[in-house]
């Protein structure tokens, strides 16, 4: 998508909920979900990147921890509030740590972290934003998983790959169990994107970006506005008969054998 790329307006008069709002990927979404015309709710663990993204749209901003569930409750009753109903919840909100490594080296508390923000949010999002939807009879869900969900890895993030497992298993269930009440949940599944955590991640060790890059078939890793624009797909009627599926939107890494030299 360029800047010269057209808008469409598919999301006027909806409520949008995003996780992990003030950067990467998640801001992205809030800025292409705001031009769409959803009125977004920007939760942050950081006030001050959740508030700049929130300023910037025209939304509605709220520090939350995503791993406590009274702050995420609160997000969501905020949400309905401001905008009248919860539409569409982006739970986007995730770590990737240096000391979630190999499964030899990576300790109890660093696989504990990482799933408590990965997996335990998304259900805790999923729960506060489900009651919402059900009493409206619709909504939209997207949970952020990975590609490393459906692959393996031999440059492993142990907790983080399992943690995204666990986002695209428990999305597929809620989308079979809500489906007749008019609510949708899909699993996310970007390949790698050029976001601040993967730069930094790929700036303390070079040799693990090169041996990512080599297998992406378009050659490149992801922009966060072309994960945005997954997004936005995902939760417009456009995906009307999308639901309880892994969305891979990865250049390609899930289909390849061997990539182009």
């Amino acid at each position: 998508m360029t800047d010269e790329t057209p808008i469409c307006r598919r999301l006027v008069g909806r409520t949008a909920v995003v996780t992990g709002a003030g950067s990467g990927i998640g801001l992205a979404t809030v800025r292409r979900l705001a031009a769409e015309g959803a009125h977004v709710v920007c939760g942050d663990i950081d006030g001050t990147a959740g508030k700049a993204a929130a300023d910037e749209t025209g939304g509605t901003f709220v520090r939350v921890d995503v791993t406590d569930p009274d702050q995420v409750e609160t997000l969501f009753r905020t949400a309905y509030e401001t905008g009248g109903s919860v539409d569409i919840a982006f739970n986007n909100a995730g770590i990737s740590p240096p000391d979630d490594d190999s499964i030899l080296d990576t300790g109890l508390e660093a696989w504990k972290r990482v799933q408590e923000v990965n997996l335990t949010s998304v259900y805790l999002c999923c729960k506060a934003a489900i009651p919402y939807m059900r009493r409206q009879g619709r909504g939209s869900i997207i949970n952020t998983a990975s590609f490393v969900a459906r692959m393996g890895a031999a440059t492993s993030q142990i907790s983080y790959t399992a943690s995204k497992g666990g986002v695209l298993a428990m999305s597929r269930e809620l989308g079979v169990q809500f489906a007749r009440e008019g609510i949708r949940v899909n699993a996310l599944c970007p390949g790698p994107v050029d976001t601040p955590l993967l730069r930094e991640l790929f700036a303390k060790d070079p040799e693990r970006a090169a041996r990512r890059l080599v297998h992406i078939p378009v050659g490149r890793f992801a922009d966060a506005t072309e994960i945005a624009a997954a997004v936005a797909f995902l939760a417009s009627d456009d995906s009307s008969f999308v639901n309880a599926t892994d969305f891979l939107v990865d250049g390609g890494i899930s289909g390849a054998y061997v990539t182009p030299l």
